[in-house]
């Protein structure tokens, strides 16, 4: 009998394209709008190291490899804090979906102390709900365009 780690998911329709969405999750222009003033990193190759650093300072809050690579379709890291040990693991599907996109974030391989789990409970739905604003609207959620660590205000 295996035991199985705590995962996440999260689905939301962006009325977009999937070429659009794929920009979205690497373009440091966008992700500082609607990721707390993060940049994510990398050339996005699979092997690749990829890092979601501040903008402005560019200190480095989470890495991990490039484990697949499908654009627009799919994109699979690691993630971890620096030198946090066994990272988990992110996938973004990018479905095309009755004209618009179906995007799925599944977190998993996440450590069964719960700490993680907590933490993407609350940063993934306000995240992936302010990228559907900017993608929508051309304004991301006014709280996600500064420095944001998921408090609840």
């Amino acid at each position: 009998m295996t035991t199985r780690k705590p995962q996440f998911v999260y689905v939301t329709y962006i009325q977009t394209t999937p070429e659009k969405v794929w920009a979205a999750l690497q373009d440091p222009e966008m992700t500082k709008q609607y990721w707390g003033m993060h940049k994510n990193v990398s050339d996005w190759k699979v092997g690749s190291s990829w890092t979601h650093q501040d903008y402005e300072t560019g200190e480095v809050h989470l890495e991990g490899k490039v484990l697949e690579a499908e654009p627009p379709k799919k994109l699979v890291v690691s993630w971890g804090s620096p030198g946090s040990g066994t990272p988990s693991k992110v996938t973004f599907l990018i479905e095309p979906f009755m004209n618009a996109v179906r995007l799925t974030v599944m977190h998993d391989e996440l450590a069964e102390d719960g700490k993680m789990l907590e933490s993407i409970s609350q940063g993934w739905p306000a995240i992936l709900s302010s990228l559907k604003s900017l993608m929508e609207t051309g304004q991301p959620l006014a709280m996600t365009t500064r420095r944001w660590a998921g408090q609840r205000q």
